[in-house]
């Protein structure tokens, strides 16, 4: 499902993207192209459809990203971060090391003593 969000969110911002290329800030853009007053979609109604279509699009995009974000694929809870195995697995800093005290045993000749 997030998959086909994600493809959909795609599709729609570069769909914006050229819906508002085509525009132009001064009025003309697409519509500056139809100079005739014999189309059937005229200068007016071209600007018009630029901008639904604009607020169509940024208002999908909008929806879709709310619904990629609830259908973002989850791990389970057992999962431990690295960052927090780290922290668990820490040593104490205020412990400190436990040294032999005593002195190790040297080897004792027999009891026997030596003989020649």
């Amino acid at each position: 499902m997030y998959t086909l969000v994600s493809v959909l969110i795609i599709i729609a911002s570069i769909l914006l993207i050229l819906i508002v290329l085509v525009q132009n800030s001064k009025g003309g853009g697409l519509a500056s192209n139809f100079s005739s007053s014999n189309q059937v979609m005229g200068v007016r109604k071209t600007a018009d459809f630029l901008e639904k279509a604009t607020w169509t699009l940024a208002i999908s995009l909008v929806v879709l990203s709310i619904a990629a974000s609830m259908t973002i694929p989850r791990g389970t809870i057992e999962e431990k971060s690295k960052i927090e195995q780290q922290v668990n697995n820490a040593v104490d800093p205020t412990q400190m090391p436990q040294f032999p005290t005593s002195v190790p045993e040297t080897e004792q000749p027999a009891e026997g003593g030596e003989e020649n």
